[in-house]
C-alpha cells in the first residue's frame, strides 16, 4: 500500500509560522481587516459636539443649515474610496441635545428608533463616547441607545454606583489592515456638578487622569494594540472656571491625561467647542497629537497615521499628523439626504405646530445689559409654575430672537436652549444676596467713569481685551448663560461698586420686606441648582450636601415643555420687562450699553 503525501498539515504549519513571524504570538485572524496586506494610511475622522446637527436644515430657524452630518458623510464616503487608505469614524459626544430633531426623538417619538442611531449606523461609525449633554437626555434615552447603536458607546470613567464596573463600555478594539487599534473613551467628570442626580442615578463619575491611569495598562497588557487612541469628551483648558491641574475631578482634563499617562498616540477632544490641533509630550517624552473639531459639524478633526510594517521587528512604525476639515464647503451626500427625507419632513411638521401669539418681538441682546422682556417672560412663567418667592434666570443664548406674531414649537428652542428641569430650593435672604453678588461681579465690569465697559471682558497681561477668532467676538469673564438676574424682589446694581458690594435689595416686588435672616423659596433651573456656574458654591458658599438639603421640588419634564404649555394656555402673550431691577449710575449705564452693544454684536471696540 502506497503512503499518502502529507500536504495540508505541512501547508497549515507554514501559514502558522508565517503568522507568528509577522504578528508575533497573536492568533491568526479570520477577519480580512486583521491580516496585514501592505503599508497604508489610517485616517481617523472625529466629529464632536454635533448637538443635533444631523441634517442640513436648521429646524429652529426654519432654513437650510451650512453644516451637518450629511456633509460630513460626503467627506467620509470620499475618503473610504481612496486606495491604500483605511478610515475609522469616531464621535466624541454631545449629539443628543441642540436641534429639535434630537429633542423629538428623545421625548416625543420615543417608540421609534432614535434619529441619531439611524444616522450614525448609516454612516458606519465604529465608536463613540458619551457627552454630558447625552447624559442630560436621561436614562430612558441613553440606555435605549446603548442597544440601538451598531458601535460601542464608551466612557471608562462612568461606573455603576458602589462598584468599579463601567456603566458604558470602557474601550473598544478595532482592526484595520492588520493593525490593532484600541480606543479608550472618557467623559468629563463635571456631570454631577451640572446635572441633577435623577439624570445619572446609579452612576459614579471618576477623574479622567485616574481612569486613564487604570485602563491604559489594562489595554496594553490584555490587547497589546499597535495604536492607542483617546476619545475624550472634555476640553483641554484645565484652568477654566478656576480649576487647577491638581484637582482629580477637573472637568477639562484631556491635556492632563496626556501629561500624566504614557502610551497614547492620538487624543481626540471635545466639549469646549474650541477646535484643536497641537502636540503635547507624555511622561515618556513622546509627542502625542491632540485633535478636536468644532461643534454643530462645522469641522471634522482628522488624524492621518502612516503605518509601515517592520517585518524584522514584527511591529508597525507610525507617522502621525493632524488636520481640520471645513465642512461648510461640502455638499450634502445625495443618498444620505434621500434616505432621511421622510424623517426630516416629520420633524419639520412637528416644529411648525403653532402654540400662541406674541404681540412684541423679544431678543436676548437686551438681556446682556439689564432687565429685558426676554428673560422677564421666563421669570414670570417660573414664578407662576412654582409659586416661589423669587426666580433666577439667565439668557441661554447671546443672540436669540422671537418675532412678534404667531409662535411655533420651533421658537421654544430659541426661548430656552437646554433641557433643564425646573427646581425650587430654600435660600436665606443673605444667600440670595450672595448669589446675585457673584452673578453681577462676573457679569458687569467695575466702572470708574463714563467711558468704561459695562460687560466684564477678559483682559490680557497688557489690559487689552482678548479677541476670540472662533466666535468673532471678545471673550468675557463668564459666559452669558451665567448672567443670572432675579425676579420677585426689587434691587439695584451699582456699576461703580466692587465685587461683593454691587447689589442693593430694597424688598419684595409685592411689598413684603426682605429679611437677610429669613428663608425663602427660589425657582431655579437644574443646571444652576446642581452648582453649574458656581453661583451656589463659589458665590453662596454651599457644598453639594448643603445644596441637596435645600431642595424642595423638581419638575418631571424639562422647563421648555412647561414654557410651551404656558404659552398655549395664554394664547396671546405680551412680553414686558418686569422693572424690578435697575443699573446705576443711569447715565453710565446708557453710555456703556451703547458702547458694548457694538463690541458684542458688531465686533467693534
Amino acid at each position: 500500500m502506497k503512503k499518502r503525501t502529507v500536504v495540508w498539515p505541512v501547508l497549515l504549519s507554514i501559514v502558522l509560522l508565517l503568522s507568528i513571524a509577522i504578528f508575533g504570538c497573536r492568533t491568526a485572524p479570520a477577519d480580512p481587516e486583521m491580516v496585514y496586506t501592505a503599508d497604508f494610511t489610517l485616517k481617523v475622522i472625529e466629529t464632536t459636539d454635533v448637538h443635533g446637527s444631523l441634517f442640513p436644515y436648521d429646524f429652529i430657524r426654519d432654513k437650510e443649515a451650512p453644516t451637518s452630518l450629511a456633509q460630513v458623510y460626503t467627506y467620509v464616503r470620499a475618503e473610504r474610496e481612496v486606495q491604500a487608505q483605511k478610515v475609522l469614524l469616531l464621535d466624541n459626544g454631545d449629539i443628543l441635545q441642540g436641534q429639535p430633531v434630537v429633542y423629538y426623538s428623545n421625548f416625543e417619538a420615543t417608540t421609534k428608533p432614535h434619529s441619531t442611531s439611524l444616522v450614525m449606523n448609516y454612516m458606519d461609525y465604529e465608536a463613540g463616547v458619551v457627552g454630558n449633554h447625552d447624559i442630560e437626555a436621561g436614562h430612558d434615552v441613553y440606555d435605549k441607545l446603548i442597544d440601538e447603536y451598531n458601535f460601542p458607546w464608551l466612557a471608562a470613567n462612568i461606573v455603576r454606583a458602589g462598584t468599579d464596573e463601567p456603566y458604558f463600555k470602557p474601550y473598544t478594539v478595532i482592526w484595520k489592515g492588520g493593525a490593532k487599534i484600541a480606543v479608550l473613551g472618557l467623559c468629563t467628570p463635571g456631570v454631577p456638578t451640572w446635572l441633577p442626580e435623577d439624570l445619572w442615578e446609579g452612576m459614579e463619575f471618576k477623574g479622567m487622569v485616574d481612569a486613564a491611569s487604570k485602563w491604559v495598562p489594562i489595554i496594553q497588557e490584555e490587547e497589546d494594540p499597535d495604536i492607542l487612541i483617546g476619545l475624550f469628551h472634555a476640553g483641554t483648558d484645565f484652568t477654566y472656571n478656576r480649576y487647577t491641574e491638581d484637582d482629580p475631578m477637573n472637568p477639562n482634563a484631556s491635556e492632563l491625561v496626556v501629561k500624566n499617562v504614557a502610551g497614547f498616540d492620538v487624543i481626540f477632544v471635545g466639549h469646549d467647542h474650541a477646535g484643536h490641533n497641537y502636540t503635547v509630550n507624555d511622561p515618556a517624552g513622546r509627542e502625542v497629537l491632540i485633535l478636536g473639531g468644532l461643534n454643530a459639524a462645522k469641522t471634522a478633526a482628522v488624524a492621518n497615521i502612516g503605518l509601515f510594517f517592520d517585518k524584522k521587528m514584527g511591529k508597525w512604525n507610525k507617522k502621525i499628523s493632524g488636520e481640520i476639515i471645513e465642512i461648510k464647503e461640502l455638499a450634502p451626500d445625495p443618498d444620505f439626504t434621500a434616505e432621511f427625507a421622510p424623517l426630516v419632513q416629520e420633524v419639520k411638521d412637528y416644529v411648525a405646530k403653532p402654540i400662541g401669539t406674541f404681540t412684541e418681538t423679544i431678543t436676548t441682546r437686551d438681556s446682556m445689559f439689564g432687565d429685558s422682556p426676554f428673560v422677564a417672560l421666563i421669570h414670570l412663567i417660573q414664578l407662576e409654575l412654582t409659586d416661589a418667592d423669587i426666580s433666577f434666570v439667565a439668557p441661554l443664548s447671546s443672540d436669540a430672537q422671537i418675532k412678534e406674531g404667531e409662535v411655533f414649537v420651533r421658537d421654544m428652542f430659541q426661548l430656552y436652549k437646554y433641557e433643564n428641569l425646573l427646581y425650587t430650593m430654600k435660600l436665606t435672604g443673605k444667600e440670595i444676596d450672595d448669589f446675585l453678588e457673584y452673578s453681577y461681579a462676573n457679569w458687569f465690569n467695575i466702572m470708574s467713569g463714563y467711558d468704561d465697559h459695562i460687560i466684564n471682558f477678559k483682559k490680557d497681561k497688557e489690559g487689552k481685551m482678548i479677541w476670540n477668532e472662533r466666535y468673532s467676538s471678545y471673550d468675557t469673564v463668564t459666559r452669558y448663560y451665567n448672567y443670572d438676574s432675579a425676579a420677585g424682589i426689587n434691587y439695584t446694581v451699582d456699576l461703580s461698586k466692587p465685587a461683593g458690594s454691587k447689589v442693593e435689595i430694597s424688598g419684595f416686588s409685592d411689598g413684603r420686606p426682605f429679611d437677610p435672616e429669613a428663608e425663602y423659596v427660589a425657582a431655579i433651573n437644574s443646571y444652576r441648582a446642581s452648582a453649574g456656574g458656581g453661583h451656589l458654591t463659589k458665590g453662596v458658599g454651599l457644598n453639594k450636601e448643603q445644596i441637596a438639603e435645600k431642595m424642595v421640588s423638581s419638575t418631571i419634564k424639562d422647563l421648555r415643555y412647561y414654557l410651551m404649555k404656558w404659552i398655549e394656555k395664554q394664547g396671546t402673550v405680551t412680553p414686558k420687562a418686569m422693572g424690578n431691577w435697575s443699573v446705576v449710575p443711569t447715565d453710565w449705564w446708557h453710555r456703556a450699553k451703547a458702547l458694548d452693544y457694538q463690541v458684542l454684536y458688531e465686533g467693534k471696540r
